[in-house]
């Protein structure tokens, strides 16, 4: 097994200079070094041939033992220096100072094919930032990060990738609802990749510490490294690299909302700076369509993370990262500025989103209006999302509103929720639908074709990732490969597949882990 090393991060940055791993704050400094956690029994359970590929690594290095000693964490790749993270953030609107990698151990950087990638292990052990945790992660949670990165990618989501699952041979203890009844799990190693792992906290720690220099040091090595393309300097590089963020923010933001995908855990330190989604918590996939759904029980109360928010949140976040930049700027005006074209430009980019998923390839202002009464007409009672819009693609331009509706109607879950007036709502609305899209030049087939392209048939619900590990606990391991083939191509029909297009079954609806999610991991 060949790996292209490159270390950049650790080559250029300031290491802490103590190399004691316990829980302490780190000052001055961009991370730690850190040795994983030797595990006592590692097995491979999956690896993605497509994201080995994309490192330098070939099917038959998979199946090597340095593989497997690598990415479990039994042995360090030569010429690599382990090492965790230093960074801050706001958790549910509040700051919370250092942060860290508390449970993620970076291995190294990789080059192949005039790509950078980061390679993280998560799960191998504790660090400086772990606080009062362990730095291990669960089988659990593992299955759900390892599936959810890789359904996210072929989604076309931007996205960390994931590499390898493996067990790590240990027990760990963990508390999965947070209602002092803890218990052993198996332990689980993911390796992520990316194209690094800095986020917003990253600048939010310096800037909170008045460390300019250092704050000046992590944004020129970024730009110099992941942005290579801004080539202006002093305040108009830090100015067009924060514009480049906010804006693949956005796209992401748009992204999730078009899939029905929600983080659960927006807080600042789990925004990268890449505009890709990172760290899979408690995240879920919106399956009735409720824009006040959160995943996260600790959101349970206020839902600052739920659906419908994250538009907001994405904001202000960025609102943090601009004060973070600051001090770097020493003006307000152009950053205001920036911030202040998000919401427009979100706004922009929703609409043709949705436009899109409707099929409507012909813009229109009234658009606008039928978008949201639709979404509207979704929350009455309980209509699954994937299911709708995919159902919708099958509408045509000669059907009545009534065929039309019963195109869609497997989509709710119980149909007697359905009144008289919720009924002449959607006939309205059909019958709206109908006039607009034999207003579209395509034709039926043709824009059902556009529609199927971003309007997914398969994703990974909620029940299905609790299947797939109730499973694995077992050592049955048949059902995570079935779930992985299939979610590689969420757009087509599949049908070999079909019994996975179908909406979440009663007995999830208030399962721990098809419901709602702790942190627990």
């Amino acid at each position: 097994m060949k790996l292209h090393i490159q270390n950049n991060f650790i080559s250029e940055l300031p290491a802490d200079p103590s190399e004691i791993n316990a829980p302490r704050q780190v000052e001055q400094a961009f991370y730690s070094y850190v040795l994983p956690k030797i595990p006592s029994n590692p097995s491979l359970i999956h690896a993605s041939n497509e994201v080995a590929n994309a490192i330098g690594l070939s099917p038959e290095d998979i199946l090597s033992p340095d593989f497997l000693n690598t990415f479990s964490g039994s042995t360090v790749y030569p010429e690599t220096k382990p090492f965790a993270l230093c960074y801050a953030g706001h958790q549910f609107g509040n700051w919370a100072g250092q942060l860290g990698d508390g449970r993620a151990i970076n291995l190294t950087e990789v080059v192949h094919g005039n790509e950078t990638y980061t390679l993280q292990l998560k799960g191998a052990g504790p660090t400086p930032y772990s606080r009062t945790a362990d730095g291990f992660a669960v089988l659990r949670s593992s299955i759900r990060e390892y599936l959810c990165a890789e359904a996210m990618h072929y989604l076309g989501v931007p996205t960390t990738r994931s590499l390898s699952l493996m067990l790590s041979g240990d027990q760990v203890l963990r508390d999965v609802l947070y209602n002092g009844n803890p218990a052993f799990e198996k332990g689980a190693i993911v390796c992520r990749v990316a194209p690094s792992f800095i986020r917003f906290g990253s600048f939010e720690l310096f800037s909170s510490r008045k460390d300019y220099i250092n704050l000046k040091l992590l944004a020129d090595f970024t730009i110099k490294h992941h942005f290579p393309h801004i080539q202006g300097e002093g305040v108009g590089k830090y100015l067009d690299f924060f514009h480049e963020v906010t804006q693949t923010t956005l796209n992401m933001i748009v992204h999730w909302q078009r899939v029905g995908f929600v983080h659960g855990v927006m807080n600042t330190d789990n925004m990268s700076i890449h505009g890709i989604t990172i760290d899979y918590g408690p995240y879920g996939w919106l399956e009735d369509y409720n824009s006040n759904w959160t995943p996260n029980t600790t959101d349970r109360q206020h839902k600052r993370y739920r659906f419908g928010n994250q538009p907001e949140i994405a904001l202000w976040n960025l609102y943090q990262l601009a004060n973070a930049l600051y001090p770097l700027i020493q003006d307000a005006k152009p950053l205001e500025t920036i911030l202040d074209a998000f919401s427009l430009d979100y706004e922009k980019e929703y609409l043709n989103m949705m436009q899109n998923k409707l099929g409507f390839q012909i813009k229109k202002e009234t658009d606008a209006i039928l978008i949201e009464s639709l979404t509207q007409l979704l929350q009455l009672v309980e209509t699954d999302m994937t299911i709708f819009f995919r159902n919708l693609g099958n509408v045509t331009k000669d059907d009545t509103a009534t065929t039309a509706f019963n195109t869609i109607k497997d989509a709710f879950y119980n149909e007697k929720d359905l009144n008289e007036t919720i009924l002449k709502d959607w006939h309205e609305w059909f019958e709206n639908y109908k006039t607009r899209i034999n207003e579209e030049i395509l034709s039926d087939s043709e824009r059902k074709e556009q529609m199927n392209s971003i309007n997914p048939k398969y994703v990974l619900r909620n029940y299905m990732a609790q299947l797939c590990i109730e499973d694995a606990d077992k050592g049955n391991y048949s059902l995570l490969n079935e779930l992985f083939e299939m979610l590689k191509k969420p757009y087509d029909e599949q049908s070999n597949f079909q019994k996975w297009f179908t909406k979440r079954p009663d007995w999830a609806r208030d399962k721990v882990g098809c419901s709602m999610l702790s942190c627990s991991s």
